[in-house]
């Protein structure tokens, strides 16, 4: 089955990628299925045996999600128990979320001042992230913004709970449930989790803080394939748009975001030409208008045989009246063509 819309969920760390080691089934994915890990670090998930597609870590200094992504969106994950003889719960369409937290009221009590997440009071700046993810997967993918299911609080949603999906049920299910909710289960994950203000967040139907945080613009753009010069900083000119929300980019240009705004992203790259061991480096750099103000830290990409892949992260305050660009140099002796260059972010207007 064809995987359809962007797989990478904007500034998604791969850090932790499980895709090559346990590649899954291609699906188009329609349901988003909640965990949390119970742990208050990034879990090492059996070295991917049992990883979902995606795990979001609380930065609270930064009152952020820190997104990782272990699979393609439409790519079956491992976080689900699929017993033999019975339905397919892994690879039935799920997308699956873990959030690094608990929903145990006895393991909240425990872990006191040391912070962490407790799905039953999940602060605002949590809500917020979590709703920018379901409305990216229902923007990118049609996942729904529904659930219509009650979220019961721990210890009394583990096991064949009154929310236990039957096997019919689960297998026309629609939109965003929990571990708890999937048939051949017994995990009680997320608890008693905030799902219907997460999905009115995500739909624009509540004013929560949407004055002081709003939920963020998402950028799409791609630039077609083109020759570097040696030694020369030069922009990248993206002359394919599929999604500009905020219209900050000019048609062929090479400002994707303007301030003063916030911004996190990813930009990948397909390189052909640059020989195994040489070097192509990569920045952000900050213009006003045309002129050129200031780079910021320097990204290299080192050659392999067969061609040269590289994320470089966009993550960044921009000042008011400050563009953003982002800059290439080859370090190649010979000339280096830029393939593929497809950049997605997530920007929130100041």
């Amino acid at each position: 089955m064809a995987r359809t819309g962007p797989q990478r969920y904007p500034g998604a760390s791969t850090a932790y990628w499980y895709g090559s080691k346990y590649p899954g089934s291609a699906m188009e994915s329609n349901v988003v299925v909640w965990h949390t890990t119970e742990g208050t670090s990034l879990p090492s998930y059996g070295g991917g045996a049992s990883a979902p597609n995606f795990t979001a870590k609380p930065d609270f200094s930064a009152k952020r999600l820190v997104w990782y992504q272990h699979f393609d969106f439409d790519e079956s994950a491992r976080a689900l128990v699929n017993r033999s003889g019975g339905v397919e719960t892994n690879t039935l369409n799920v997308v699956q979320v873990e959030i690094v937290g608990t929903c145990d009221p006895s393991t909240h009590k425990k872990w006191g001042s040391t912070p962490h997440l407790y799905t039953p009071e999940l602060p605002d700046w949590v809500i917020r992230d979590l709703a920018a993810f379901a409305k990216w997967a229902h923007d990118q993918h049609g996942v729904p913004l529904t659930s219509g299911l009650t979220f019961k609080a721990y210890p009394s949603s583990y096991g064949n709970s009154s929310v236990r999906m039957s096997n019919a049920a689960w297998n026309n299910f629609r939109g965003h449930c929990g571990h708890q909710h999937v048939a051949e289960n017994l995990h009680g994950d997320p608890g008693a989790f905030p799902m219907a203000a997460i999905l009115a967040r995500a739909a624009g139907t509540t004013t929560a803080h949407q004055e002081d945080d709003p939920m963020p613009d998402y950028v799409n753009l791609g630039a077609k394939p083109y020759q570097l010069k040696p030694g020369v900083w030069d922009s990248i000119e993206f002359d394919s748009e599929w999604a500009d929300e905020p219209n900050q980019h000019a048609s062929g240009g090479a400002v994707w975001a303007r301030g003063p705004a916030r911004f996190t992203g990813s930009i990948s790259l397909a390189i052909d030409g640059l020989a195994p061991g040489e070097v192509l480096q990569a920045r952000m750099a900050e213009f006003d208008g045309d002129t050129y103000v200031h780079g910021h830290p320097i990204h290299e990409v080192v050659g392999t045989a067969g061609g040269t892949y590289a994320v470089i992260p966009l993550t960044k305050r921009l000042g008011a009246g400050r563009r953003m660009r982002v800059r290439l140099c080859s370090q190649a002796a010979g000339p280096v063509t830029i393939t593929s260059a497809v950049l997605t972010a997530l920007i929130w207007k100041e």
